[in-house]
């Protein structure tokens, strides 16, 4: 799963990308190309910041979501403790040897 929003600038209208995990109430980001500093906010009045947000809000929800099916899958499954059985049967043959 892609952990990437993409971001417009409000001056020069290029597109670039930014990790949904930063993108939260108060984080800050200069556009790559014409480097006006982007402030990002859930209640902001430009339509791409707030765009931006919503996709960021969804995408770390999808990856607690995945992230917790993972971890209880992983704690759900259990190993067979498979180590040194084979030595009671190596002592059981050597007793009916004797």
């Amino acid at each position: 799963m892609e952990d990437t929003v993409q971001i417009r600038c409000a001056r020069c209208k290029n597109v670039f990308r930014d990790r949904a995990r930063r993108l939260r109430n108060g984080y800050s980001r200069q556009c790559p190309s014409c480097e006006i500093v982007l402030f990002f906010d859930n209640d902001s009045p430009n339509p791409n910041i707030k765009r931006a947000m919503q996709t960021a809000r969804s995408i770390r929800k999808a990856l607690r979501e995945n992230e917790n099916k993972f971890a209880t899958n992983a704690a759900g499954t259990s190993r067979s403790f498979s180590g040194r059985s084979g030595s009671k049967t190596r002592q059981n043959a050597e007793s009916d040897d004797e």
